[in-house]
């Protein structure tokens, strides 16, 4: 059936039968999701499968015959005993990184310490190929892992001990690698096996999105926003707590209307762009928190000096002599 849930366990089984005709690469990914080729030695083939491939498959095989149960991501609860799953297309980042090793291959890069800083690193991802025989082509699955670059060791500063004595460190870079299970995509569906990596890896929050979704909703249907190719506004409130924060706060349907914000923006000679039809720009993440403090009124004029002063905290000294309490 087409909605039926992905089987987990019956991957994990395929997996193990074809085992022995898999195929890996390895590509790194920086914090921007832009991944890069990396070769390694015929020596860390049966490694590489290991501690990729079959530490995942083998856990769930074994754990199936303990109870282990595979849930909705959505319903999370920090249970033990439990994968989830959840939707590819839910998490934006890890979709842009699948979609850009499949459809941007050419294009990638190799990575290099000369070129590219190794600091900058997220995670690294293995992508298995292995026949179909039923179709005649080729099945991919993915697993990925969080990379902590700063526990890496450079070998302009680090020494190796050979036998009794210090040498020099022979390589570039040395790299502990993570030898927990983490996260697979396999065609549409994320396994999770850690929660808070996973969460880490592609920065994704699912009661934050769900927060943005619905506070998307309240601002689209109060103001008409345009945004750059690309962009979302759900998407840009759930990468910007702080936004998100100060949004989930406001009543919007109580806000100021469109006109007296960009009266406002021009008063405080801010650039609030709009378009020809009317609608407020969104670039990036500054147009969008200058328009939130807009919304929150969190600019203000000081009567003293003239000048244009951005709160950054709104505390209440409290009613100003004469003047009747708020809310009469």
């Amino acid at each position: 059936m087409e909605n039926e849930p992905f089987d987990v366990f019956l991957w994990a089984n395929e997996i193990d039968e074809v085992k022995n005709n898999v195929s890996a690469e390895l590509f790194l990914f920086n914090k921007n999701y832009t991944p890069y080729k990396i070769k390694y030695s015929d020596k860390l083939t049966g490694a590489v499968k290991s501690m990729f491939m079959q530490e995942a498959v083998h856990y769930i095989i074994e754990e199936a015959e303990k109870g282990l149960e595979c849930r909705e991501y959505e319903k999370a609860d920090g249970e033990e005993k439990v994968v989830y799953r959840t939707s590819l297309e839910k998490v934006g980042r890890a979709e842009t990184l699948i979609h850009l090793i499949e459809n941007e291959y050419k294009d990638i890069d190799y990575f290099s310490e000369n070129e590219y800083d190794f600091k900058k690193v997220k995670g690294i991802i293995a992508r298995f190929t292995y026949p179909d025989e039923e179709s005649g082509g080729v099945k991919t699955f993915y697993i990925a892992k969080l990379i902590s670059a700063s526990s890496a060791l450079k070998g302009a500063s680090s020494w190796e001990i050979n036998g009794e004595s210090f040498e020099p460190f022979s390589a570039e870079i040395a790299l502990k690698m993570p030898d927990d299970n983490q996260v697979a995509i396999v065609d549409k569906t994320i396994i999770v096996f850690n929660q808070a990596k996973f969460e880490n890896l592609f920065q994704y929050d699912y009661k934050s999105q769900v927060i943005a979704e619905a506070k998307a909703r309240e601002l689209t249907e109060k103001y008409k926003l345009s945004f750059a190719e690309g962009l979302t506004l759900d998407g840009l409130l759930a990468d910007k707590k702080p936004i998100l924060k100060k949004v989930q706060a406001m009543d919007i349907a109580e806000e100021m209307p469109q006109d007296k914000l960009l009266d406002y923006a021009d008063e405080m000679q801010l650039e609030l762009m709009t378009d020809d039809d009317g609608s407020i720009i969104i670039m990036d993440d500054k147009d969008l928190t200058m328009f939130v403090n807009l919304l929150n009124e969190d600019y203000y004029v000081s009567p003293v000096n003239g000048r244009r002063y951005e709160i950054k905290s709104k505390k209440l000294l409290g009613e100003v002599e004469g003047e009747p309490p708020r809310g009469i």
